[in-house]
C-alpha cells in the first residue's frame, strides 16, 4: 500500500505551525479572563469587605498589598485587566464587521498590546 501524505494540524506547535500574532492574542484573551476571575474577583470582593468593615480590616489587606507578593498580584492583575479591557474593544470592533483583514488586525493587536503597557503603567504609577 503506498503511504500518502496527510495534512498537518495547524495546532501543533513546533516546526509545523508559527504561532501567530493574533493567535496568541486570543489565547492571552482568554487567559487574562480567567486570571480576572480566579485573581481578580475575589481581590476586589476582598477589597469591598475590607472597605465595608473599618480601619483595621483596610489595614489588613494594604498590609498584604504593600508586600512584594502584593504588590506582584496587583500589578499582573492591572495589567490583565487593561489587556482584557483593550482586547476586549478590539473584539466588538470585529463584531461589527470592521478591521478584519491581515494587516489590521495585526495593528489593532499591536495598538491593545502597546496600550496595555501604557494604560498599566498610568494606573499602576498612581496606586503603587
Amino acid at each position: 500500500m503506498k503511504e500518502t501524505q496527510r495534512p498537518v494540524s495547524p495546532f501543533m506547535i513546533g516546526p509545523y505551525y508559527k504561532p501567530q500574532l493574533t493567535s496568541l492574542m486570543s489565547i492571552s484573551h482568554r487567559a487574562s479572563g480567567v486570571f480576572l476571575s480566579v485573581i481578580g474577583a475575589p481581590l476586589l470582593i476582598w477589597w469591598i469587605i475590607a472597605v465595608g468593615n473599618g480601619p483595621e480590616s483596610y489595614a489588613v489587606l494594604t498590609g498584604f498589598l504593600s508586600g512584594w507578593i502584593g504588590k506582584l498580584v496587583l500589578i499582573a492583575t492591572i495589567a490583565a485587566l487593561c489587556f482584557h479591557l483593550l482586547n476586549g474593544i478590539r473584539h466588538l470592533v470585529w463584531d461589527t464587521g470592521r478591521a478584519l483583514d491581515i494587516k489590521t488586525a495585526y495593528t489593532a493587536g499591536w495598538m491593545v498590546l502597546i496600550g496595555t503597557v501604557l494604560l498599566a503603567g498610568a494606573l499602576l504609577g498612581v496606586l503603587l
